[in-house]
């Protein structure tokens, strides 16, 4: 799960910078805390659902594209991850 952890975080990361915010303007419009996004984006924590769902509505993506977003500029998916 760790690994799934880590690439959540980057993923949220990733689209918190594109979409020009900070971890604390992130937090405000989430209302969570910035230690929690921090928490998140480090792979320490995973939110539930109803936090992933806040996260991509304040990032203006859809949910599913925290999980698997396309690589940009070649149209195709990241590879998933490997079960061990």
């Amino acid at each position: 799960m760790t690994q799934l952890y880590r690439l959540l975080g980057r993923n949220i990361a990733h689209f918190r910078r594109q979409a020009n915010l900070t971890q604390e303007e992130l937090a405000e419009k989430t209302d969570y805390s910035v230690d929690f996004i921090s928490l998140v984006e480090r792979g320490v924590n995973a939110p539930t659902l109803a936090r992933l769902n806040d996260v991509a509505n304040a990032v203006g993506v859809e949910v599913w594209r925290l999980l698997y977003p396309k690589v940009e500029g070649s149209g195709k998916p990241r590879r998933a991850l490997k079960r061990k």
